[in-house]
């Protein structure tokens, strides 16, 4: 609605489709209004929820079969006279709220809602809660990775895509110093605090995070990666019908002769930065080039199979400078080569992928996304925040944050338009943040009435949250 000089545009919205907005010329009176004192709160009012679009989680969750999926593996999760599957549907239902703590349980009391999205009558306590989280081990964390799983090639199955682009990567989460497992280890901006490691494996064409895995603080990213690597292949091996052509992407501490092996093995076509070691030659090489191929406007490249002999192998490297303006913190290596022509930031990447230097390079910039991922995991739910001071419970934390995570990609895709792979490989649906969600969809105010006895939940008549709420309502149902 837009004022000027007493002419106010109004849009139909009850015959949008048949007319379109018109001006109209309204009085002051009709556009402004007085409002006189403070209104008096009431506490009465039941069936009133904070969270309308939890009914579109509860369908989605209906139509996957994660209540069963957490029946499957109930015995192997700690127990409770709630139920350990209704615990944890409530745990993914404060994720998914916006909840970052377990004592913010309280404050989904009484919500209709979030009690029917869990299969419970009443909330428990945060001190029930929490009591049931520290009863998990390693069992139970296992137990919600194979659910995790079963959701991840679901959403691998619907799409339809013959290639999986995984981006692997560890980030660090700050603890404190009584937390179990915590270790003070790389942390760059805390760097006297004990922190967890923890690792995960990212779809980047479903947008889908496959899987996840808690460490201590001091392991180093690609010494620690094998083993989660080896689980992450027996994984898709497991779940999917038939395994799609594997592509991965991996910063410079994945570059390690172990790790290759096991991609090499695996049949995996991968990409992975190379760090300026000073064993390697880099340095030689790149001031003995004469030739660099243009990628774009700003970015050039070359190519050389590189001995390695320490490994006793050839690798083939392509290494890329970037031409910047002035000098800068990443270009520290410009006091090796001593340019003459400029300043650039130079990097280098390994790969056995028949494709270009042009080609690798856009490939390997689309790897940023996953760092999106994190941001996401860490603002928009809660894999940052630590429920308990014991580990099992902590990376239990993180594994229901990833699940949080998984259902609200899967709620857009049945709605979001497909669209064509590129060279970064983004994902073939654009996403929306969980902030953008919980705005426009899942924290909106309802009301849960009984007529003729039918349980009916009013969300209003806005016109845009109405057109939201149905559209998902169709495709789920579809």
């Amino acid at each position: 609605m837009g004022v000027t000089a007493g002419i106010v545009e109004i849009a139909n919205f009850d015959n949008a489709e048949q007319e379109g907005p018109h001006l109209v010329r309204l009085r002051k009176a009709d556009l402004q209004r007085r409002i006189n004192g403070q209104l008096t709160l009431r506490y009465e009012a039941g069936g009133l929820t904070s969270f309308a679009g939890l009914e579109l989680v509860g369908r989605l969750i209906r139509r996957l079969d994660l209540r069963a999926l957490l029946k499957g593996v109930e015995k192997t999760l700690p127990r409770s006279d709630f139920g350990a599957a209704r615990l944890s549907l409530l745990v993914l239902a404060m994720l998914i709220a916006g909840a970052r703590r377990v004592r913010h349980v309280a404050y989904l009391r009484d919500d209709p809602l979030v009690e029917r999205l869990c299969g419970l009558r009443r909330l428990p306590t945060w001190h029930t809660l929490g009591r049931w989280l520290r009863g998990f081990d390693g069992d139970g964390v296992e137990a919600l990775l194979e659910v995790n799983e079963h959701l991840v090639a679901d959403a691998i199955g619907r799409s339809g895509v013959r290639r999986l682009t995984l981006d692997v990567d560890g980030s660090v989460v700050s603890t404190g110093l009584k937390v179990e497992g915590a270790r003070r280890g790389f942390n760059p901006h805390r760097r006297k605090v004990p922190s967890y490691y923890p690792i995960t494996a990212y779809e980047a064409n479903t947008g889908q995070a496959l899987r996840v895995g808690n460490r201590a603080g001091n392991v180093h990213d690609g010494k620690a990666s094998v083993s989660f690597l080896e689980a992450l292949f027996e994984q898709l091996d497991a779940t999917l019908e038939r395994r799609p052509v594997l592509e991965m992407r991996m910063d410079g501490a994945f570059f390690r002769a172990d790790v290759i092996d096991v991609l090499d093995a695996e049949g995996v076509e991968y990409a992975i930065k190379v760090p300026f070691w000073r064993w390697l030659g880099l340095k030689e090489r790149i001031a003995e080039c004469r030739y660099w191929a243009r990628v774009d406007a700003t970015v050039e490249c070359f190519e050389q199979w590189l001995p390695v002999p320490a490994w006793s192998r050839r690798i083939r490297v392509v290494v890329y400078r970037k031409r910047v303006r002035h000098r800068t913190a990443k270009n520290y290596r410009l006091d090796l080569f001593d340019p003459d022509d400029g300043y650039f930031e130079y990097s280098a990447v390994v790969t056995n992928r028949a494709v270009t230097g042009t080609t690798l390079w856009f490939f390997m910039c689309g790897r940023g996304t996953h760092e999106k991922v994190y941001g996401e995991l860490k603002g928009g739910f809660a894999f940052d925040c630590l429920p308990t001071q014991r580990y099992d419970a902590n990376s239990a934390w993180q594994v229901f944050n990833v699940i949080a995570f998984n259902l609200m990609r899967a709620l857009q895709a049945g709605t979001a338009e497909r669209r064509s792979m590129n060279r970064k490989r983004r994902t073939i649906r654009p996403f929306q943040t969980i902030q953008t969600l919980r705005y426009r969809l899942i924290n909106r105010a309802g009301l849960l009435i009984r007529p003729n006895g039918r349980q009916i939940l009013d969300v209003g008549n806005n016109p845009i949250v109405r057109e939201r709420f149905q559209t998902i309502e169709s495709a789920l149902a579809a």
